[in-house]
């Protein structure tokens, strides 16, 4: 009874795994199915540096979007991963335990509020305190850069914490028998011991920032130029898409899979880095 059990689970993992990888398959196939013949008739250089996106004139150039998302998203890291890892750190060596239960279940409900939530947040108190900061409507990269800087964080300090929890204690114990503070002793043994957890807390947290769609339309500007600085308007890839894909027809509707395509490739990119790293550090 108990080896039919096992056969029975085994079956039921291998099935569904087969699943997720057919699941990941067919999107694959339908995204390039669809989006290479479209860069191949807009044109290579002309799909990915073209500046100007004119569905109307037959114009496809997703160039600004491609700049706006990387600008976007570096934004982001900048200001939720250095707060994101000082936060773990905080709640895996130094806080006390009463602040702990209240501030881990925040931090796991912020994780799963809606990203339109989010975005209205944004789009009440960002947006505002932008205009008064640097003029104009509010809605810009910046906004949207800060926006991001927030949603990730539950990401970086879930995995960041875990990381930094998983080291054996003796790391932590050894630094400060040699003299190091208690500080020394966090930052200098203990976090390079979980350096390739932290970078995929990381990474995880760059892949939702440039995949997120709803908030950073709704603060973003959401104007397909070339951004002239911070406080410039933007569009980004996923924006573009969502904006005209209800309308879109013809070679516009395939230019949009096509955007998706590259932005899939970001993603693969992304991950592929992070599999280098990870492997280089075991070596």
């Amino acid at each position: 009874m108990q080896k039919a059990k096992e056969n029975i689970m085994h079956i039921l993992f291998l099935v569904s795994a087969c699943i997720s990888v057919i699941a990941v398959v067919t999107i694959c196939v339908f995204l390039f199915a669809n989006g290479v013949p479209a860069i191949a008739e807009i044109g290579v250089f002309d799909f990915l540096l073209g500046e100007s996106w004119k569905p109307l004139e037959n114009q496809f150039g997703i160039f600004p979007m491609i700049v706006g998302s990387l600008y976007v998203t570096a934004g982001a890291i900048l200001i939720g991963v250095p707060i994101g890892l000082l936060c773990a750190v905080y709640m895996a060596k130094f806080c006390p335990q009463r602040v702990y239960k209240i501030l881990k279940p925040a931090i796991e409900l912020m994780a799963g509020i809606p990203s339109i939530v989010y975005g209205f947040f944004g789009l009440m108190v960002i947006v505002p305190f932008m205009q008064k900061l640097a003029g104009g409507s509010g809605k810009n990269m910046l906004t949207a850069a800060v926006l991001l800087g927030i949603m990730i964080l539950p990401t970086i300090i879930g995995v960041a914490e875990s990381a930094i929890r998983a080291v054996p204690e003796s790391y932590y114990e050894g630094s400060l028998a040699l003299g190091a503070t208690s500080e020394r002793s966090v930052f200098f043994a203990t976090l390079p011991a979980a350096k390739t957890g932290i970078m995929a807390g990381v990474i995880l947290g760059i892949g939702r920032a440039i995949g997120e769609t709803m908030a950073v339309v709704m603060v973003c500007g959401n104007q397909s130029v070339m951004p002239e600085g911070i406080a410039s308007g933007i569009r980004t890839l996923t924006a573009n898409i969502v904006l005209e894909m209800g309308y879109a027809a013809d070679l516009h509707r395939d230019a949009l899979i096509a955007t998706a395509v590259v932005l899939f490739v970001f993603i693969l990119i992304i991950n592929t880095l992070f599999s280098v790293l990870k492997n280089r550090n075991k070596d």
